[in-house]
């Protein structure tokens, strides 16, 4: 792909997310277009489809994911990443209900396999710092995630219950 049709895929993505996240399902992808600063017909070129769209906008969202765990480490690097996620899971509400309601599918096999991989690798770090119990394992980590992403998504958490939940959870990872 040109450097200039990758730049413009970027800002439709970027321009997506804002539209949807504000709009909710009433955002159009004509809507998306003039933010993005491009003709409807480039949004098309490179989604055909509204489902098409937001497909892209949860594949590149998984793989900011992935890239936020590589970054991470130590000690405490598997609280931080769950933290910001369930932060982020609140943040896409619209554009993840959006999509569900869509009944768009994104198959991802690949891209959550390589989140598993980084959040297990943060869990091994976090277990050799003794911030986390040897005896958690990665599926329950993983079962972990997908249940505080889901509460988030679908329950509306403010900042005040990510923190509490968050502190029941990594109180139940903790080492006794």
């Amino acid at each position: 792909m040109r450097a200039d049709a990758q730049r413009n895929r970027a800002r439709i993505l970027d321009a997506a997310e804002t539209v949807f996240a504000e709009l909710g399902p009433g955002g159009s992808t004509e809507e998306v277009a003039r933010r993005a600063g491009v003709a409807i017909g480039t949004v098309f070129r490179h989604f055909p489809t509204k489902d098409d769209l937001l497909a892209a906008i949860m594949k590149r969202l998984l793989a900011q994911l992935i890239a936020e765990a590589g970054e991470l480490g130590g000690p405490d690097g598997l609280f931080s990443f769950l933290r910001g996620l369930v932060a982020q899971a609140a943040a896409k509400r619209s554009v993840v209900d959006l999509l569900a309601r869509s009944g768009v599918d994104v198959r991802l096999p690949d891209a959550v396999g390589h989140l598993q991989d980084a959040v297990g690798a943060l869990l091994i770090q976090a277990q050799d710092a003794g911030t986390v119990s040897p005896d958690v394992a990665l599926p329950e980590v993983m079962a972990l995630l997908v249940s505080l992403c889901q509460g988030a998504l679908h329950g509306g958490w403010d900042a005040g219950l990510q923190t509490r939940t968050l502190a029941v959870v990594f109180a139940g990872l903790s080492p006794r």
